[in-house]
């Protein structure tokens, strides 16, 4: 098969790989409908995070089963599957209390590279959510987007107490910061400011639910915060990039009694801790447990209530990936569809 490996910072090449194959008897292979390049993968590509050795890229995933192990019972060939980046066995403990992300028996379905025309998903019956029948081709972005920027900005906006009656801020303008403001206007949130400083993410921002634009960044951001919310901070903050600036700009925008929920993959951030002592924020997040909303999520979706697939900007066939990243490093894109 035709798969995207990462050799070093920089240098994404398309090229033939080993097709999958059923591994363990909980395993299932999927032809792949559609993948993509996540804002994460831009950490190694831009080398803040070290390439060792050549490294099949790509976790997200939506697609048809080809085939499944011996012991999978509930998923069977010929279904549409969503699954998320963490395997989970969704029985264990862990899972059971909603962080399927943290499940004691957690794999990584990013080791086997999703930006490919197969892959092999681990613990299916735990990680894969059928859709009702086969989708229509409008809809497949949607549910690819489920699989990780939705369900991560869903997440983002459960764990910063979005809901009504709330002011929501969400500090991050890509993927998953244009789904948190969705995620919070599904939550009946009565605010919702977008920081950012670009003007079609901005758009797309108001189309999915925001009330409030902020421009400014760092101190200047905070402090236009406070004047839109009475001097007193918003009730509810999502940080959806993963900088010490971002992180600070969260939890600075944040009223005392309020919520952080960070879903941005932190690099370099360490709290301030007598600062956090008296701020009396909560903090809360980490890798989205995907596995908990996707059933509503994929709800939602079928029913045409919410149209995520709107922060795919530019579509190109799995070949063209090493430009997909390019258009995403250079802000060209907010995220880039890949056809296998």
């Amino acid at each position: 098969m035709r798969g995207a490996v990462l050799y070093a910072p920089g240098d994404v090449r398309v090229e033939e790989r080993d097709d999958p194959k059923i591994i363990e008897p909980t395993d299932a292979i999927i032809r792949l409908s559609a993948t993509c390049v996540c804002g994460s993968d831009l950490w190694p590509y831009r080398g803040a995070d070290p390439v060792e050795e050549p490294s099949p890229m790509g976790h997200e995933y939506a697609g048809v089963v080809q085939e499944v192990g011996g012991e999978v019972s509930t998923i069977r060939p010929g279904q549409f599957v969503v699954g998320s980046f963490f395997a989970s066995d969704n029985t264990c403990e862990i899972c059971q209390a909603g962080y399927q992300s943290s499940c004691i028996h957690r794999e990584g379905v990013g080791a086997n590279g999703a930006q490919a025309e197969f892959l092999r998903v681990p613990l299916a019956d735990g990680t894969l959510v059928a859709t009702p029948d086969l989708p229509s081709e409008d809809l497949v972005p949607s549910l690819l987007a489920a699989s990780d920027v939705l369900g991560t900005g869903w997440f983002g906006a459960v764990a910063a107490e979005a809901g009504p009656g709330k002011t929501v801020v969400v500090v991050g303008d890509g993927a998953v910061g244009l789904l948190a403001v969705l995620a919070a206007s599904q939550l009946g949130a009565e605010r919702i400011i977008a920081m950012s400083r670009h003007q079609p993410r901005q758009q797309l921002a108001t189309e999915f639910g925001a009330t409030d634009i902020v421009e400014e960044r760092g101190d200047d951001g905070v402090a236009k915060i406070k004047d839109l919310t009475n001097g007193l901070g918003a009730h509810s903050v999502i940080e959806a990039v993963g900088t010490q600036e971002s992180m600070l700009q969260a939890i600075r925008s944040t009223r005392p009694g309020g919520h952080v929920g960070y879903v941005g993959v932190a690099h370099e951030v360490e709290l301030p801790g007598e600062e956090l002592f008296f701020s009396h924020v909560h903090l809360h997040g980490g890798p989205a447990p995907v596995r908990r909303f996707l059933p509503e999520l994929i709800d939602l979706i079928w029913a045409r209530r919410i149209d995520p697939g709107k922060v795919f900007d530019l579509t190109l066939p799995l070949e063209q990936a090493a430009e997909g990243y390019k258009a995403m490093d250079q802000r060209r894109a907010i995220k880039v569809l890949l056809r296998p």
